[in-house]
């Protein structure tokens, strides 16, 4: 999503890439959309999307034995077939219906009709699209985790569990800016998945993913954790509020909102998306992330995101040289470091706080920031109401600001 008004307040015109920090479960909201490659004919769209799903959730204590996670042993065969045979059960394939003109757009470009698993309709006089995706069950009662892109804005939604049953899911609540949303069908004493720990992850551990790629049913495939903690900035989708799981176990579509797994058999991502032409590069939401916004949709059916309001540019010598050759006089730069302020939305934190275009972030809660991501990260992980101490140089001077976080305005959310 790019937001450009022309009430606000921008002082650099130039082409640049940049982040809007508009959002806490993520950080930044505008800039560089998708950055896979592109291609000049839309039917050769670069991006692919897969999906995963995860873990186990409740809305009250009472709840909670349904829900929570269980480790259960290994055995000593193979760790992948134990892996397979614990979480497998709990894997459902999700059919979703949808008017061909409801279609959702994810992330703002045009991307081909089957790249969801989506199929056209195949006359005028029905308009209805069908899409295959995945999800997991993370309580015995029937709630499962998908991604929101796999439901948002269906007509219907069937869940096909492993052992047959075809039921009708009720969409509990859906998230655009992390891509979750959890689904209930009306069943008991079902199979749940076991939730591990993905701020423990390391690269080099096995992942193994589950799911239903191109409509085949509970197919598996065994990688690595390529790398953790990628910038939505580095997947190309700065409007996600992700650190992402790169892995290089194959995902493909279908496979959305299934469940990577560790060698435990302990869903640790959501697999999500893929780059188009590219091999070995997937990426899964961390399970940490998603169980926070799960607990959300559950209870009240959509999810709050801490949001300054900004849009923001790592500071180089070689930007700060270039930029001081542009700009007006009354603004200059005297620091070769730190988060460059490019544009503070009109009535945002930010802008209430005192924030201006030209200010450059030096630390926040006294943590030195030298990057955008490192915003991004501090904001995600923020709540709606939290106080950032933000020290700034503006003009050579240094300031400091307090700036409450917001909720992400809805606008602004994909």
């Amino acid at each position: 999503m790019t937001m450009k008004r022309t009430t606000d307040k921008v002082f650099w015109q130039q082409p640049l890439t940049y982040l809007l920090i508009l959002a806490g479960a993520g950080g930044a909201l505008l800039g560089q959309r998708l950055v896979f490659p592109q291609t000049t004919s839309s039917s050769q769209n670069s991006t692919q999307i897969v999906q995963s799903s995860s873990n186990n959730y409740g809305t009250s204590n009472s709840e909670k034995s349904n829900w929570l996670p269980v480790r259960a042993p290994i055995s000593n065969g193979n760790f992948i077939v134990d892996a397979v045979q614990k979480v497998g059960p709990a894997v459902v394939r999700i059919n979703a219906s949808r008017t061909f003109s409801q279609r959702p757009n994810m992330f703002g470009r045009g991307i081909p009709e089957d790249f969801y698993g989506y199929e056209r309709p195949r006359s005028r006089s029905g308009p209805v699209e069908q899409g295959t995706g995945s999800g997991f069950i993370i309580s015995s009662d029937g709630k499962i985790l998908t991604n929101a892109h796999v439901v948002e804005g269906s007509t219907t939604v069937e869940v096909v569990l492993k052992d047959g049953r075809r039921l009708q899911g009720r969409v509990l609540g859906t998230d655009s800016v992390t891509d979750v949303a959890v689904i209930q069908i009306d069943a008991n004493n079902l199979p749940t998945v076991t939730v591990g720990d993905s701020n423990n992850l390391q690269p080099g551990e096995w992942a193994i993913a589950i799911g239903n790629p191109l409509g085949l049913d509970n197919s598996v495939t065994v990688g690595i954790i390529s790398a953790t903690g990628r910038s939505s900035s580095d997947v190309g989708v700065p409007d996600k509020r992700v650190g992402f799981i790169q892995t290089d176990a194959a995902i493909n579509p279908g496979n959305s909102g299934g469940p990577l797994l560790n060698q435990n058999g302990e869903v640790v991502g959501i697999n999500t998306a893929i780059i188009d032409g590219a091999q070995g590069l997937g990426f899964a939401i961390p399970i940490n992330n998603a169980q926070q916004i799960a607990q959300q949709l559950i209870k009240g059916g959509k999810a709050e995101h801490a949001y300054l309001g900004i849009a923001m540019q790592t500071l180089t010598p070689e930007l700060r040289q270039e930029l001081n050759r542009n700009l007006s006089t009354n603004i200059q730069l005297f620091s070769d470091q730190g988060v460059l302020v490019m544009q503070v939305v009109p009535g945002s934190p930010a802008d209430r706080s005192g924030l201006q275009p030209g200010d450059i972030i030096q630390r926040i809660d006294n943590q030195a920031i030298t990057e955008s991501e490192n915003v991004q990260q501090i904001v995600q992980n923020k709540t709606v109401g939290s106080l950032l101490e933000l020290e700034v140089n503006r003009n050579g001077q240094n300031l400091s600001f307090q700036v409450r976080t917001g909720n992400l305005p809805s606008r602004l959310r994909g």
